[in-house]
């Protein structure tokens, strides 16, 4: 089926709520250009992830913040086409937002012409003049975003908009994974971290690579989290000998901040020789780390950061597993959090600021 073509530079507006300056959201209208090749996503649903609360905490560093703002947040979640739509995408079709926009969408230009990462020479993940949504450009919180045509995928009739919503943070850990894809159907594999990050990447590795508790483990610091990881091996780090205890041939460290330099020493430790040490936790500060033992032990230490849209194409293919659904669905909470005015948004934001669920904060926009 075909449908109506996006008429080249038709513009639109879009209510964009913008954060002027920690905890303070202003809306602006913003007139947006449509260029052919581009559709307008009316976004719907959309999750709160630890940068967005950076950015509206001022928890970054001054000059980040200075030379970032004023900007709209938000890098996760899903929408309707809106207007005619495009060649490929029909009006209204639920589409799934990919934030990391590659430089030679965004300025017309072919593969080759771009960048390494758009070559092919590194991977495509880290286009050196893309941009991403939420990070030095608008994000989606706005009524009307415009996108690349591939970066508004099609969500699949038996993914519901709950699970859809949880795309991005997926495809993020679904990308770390490809780095160790060949190894993964016979590797011990630990994961630190007992939150959003650390459950789905975990849920990656059990429902993309079929991996069971006999050969994933989870280590975490509170059991009550460590509880809705029915679908692995769970282990508490205050508890744990790491030094005499089992091994690991994959280490993936999700938790950021504060507990980076704990979790990546740790990780280093339940390494054996050989083994991968997978780093995906943000931190402000440098890290310490133990280069000794990853010297000694010839560990391979891997960095990685955001997706592309093939791994959300891929993910969107094991979110149709009802067995997954159900894993992903214990981070949904029961209700969502209405966001219609600048002021909705800001509450929202204070609230996730001061109450740090295990669950996500799912903003439903009513535009």
């Amino acid at each position: 089926m075909v449908f109506m073509t996006a008429t080249a530079n038709r513009t639109i507006q879009s209510r964009t709520l913008r954060l002027i300056r920690p905890h303070e959201i202003q809306e602006v209208v913003v007139e947006r250009t449509v260029p052919e090749g581009f559709v307008a996503v009316e976004p719907t649903l959309a999750s709160i992830c630890h940068a967005d609360l950076r950015y509206f905490g001022g928890m970054r560093k001054p000059e980040v913040l200075a030379r970032k703002l004023p900007m709209a947040l938000l890098h996760e979640g899903i929408g309707r086409v809106a207007g005619n739509g495009s060649a490929s995408l029909a009006p209204g079709q639920r589409v799934v937002i990919v934030p990391n926009l590659p430089g030679y969408l965004l300025n017309n230009l072919k593969p080759d012409q771009c960048c390494p990462a758009c070559r092919g020479e590194i991977e495509d993940n880290y286009c050196s003049r893309g941009r991403f949504l939420g990070s030095g450009t608008d994000g989606i919180a706005q009524s009307r975003l415009v996108l690349p045509e591939p970066c508004a995928i099609p969500i699949p009739a038996s993914v519901p908009d709950e699970i859809a919503v949880l795309t991005e943070l997926c495809s993020v850990s679904y990308r770390a994974l490809r780095r160790v894809s060949h190894l993964l159907d016979r590797a011990r594999v630990a994961v630190f971290g007992d939150g959003p990050v650390g459950y789905l990447t975990a849920a990656m590795l059990h429902h993309a690579y079929r991996i069971g508790p006999d050969r994933l483990t989870v280590f975490g610091a509170i059991r009550e989290k460590l509880d809705y990881f029915t679908f692995a091996g769970t282990q508490m780090v205050q508890q744990y000998d790491f030094q005499s205890g089992g091994k690991a041939d994959i280490v993936l460290e999700c938790t950021g901040g504060k507990f980076s330099e704990s979790a990546l020493n740790q990780g280093i430790d339940l390494l054996s020789p050989g083994g991968h040490l997978i780093a995906m936790g943000v931190s402000e500060d440098r890290v310490p780390v133990n280069t000794r033992d990853v010297l000694e032990k010839g560990i391979t230490i891997h960095g990685s950061s955001r997706s592309s849209a093939e791994d959300f194409r891929q993910v969107l293919k094991v979110m149709e597993n009802a067995d997954c659904q159900a894993t992903l669905g214990k981070l949904i909470p029961d209700q969502y959090t209405v966001v219609s005015r600048a002021e909705d948004f800001s509450r929202a934001m204070e609230s996730a600021l001061a109450h740090r669920n295990w669950q996500k904060i799912i903003l439903d926009f009513h535009w």
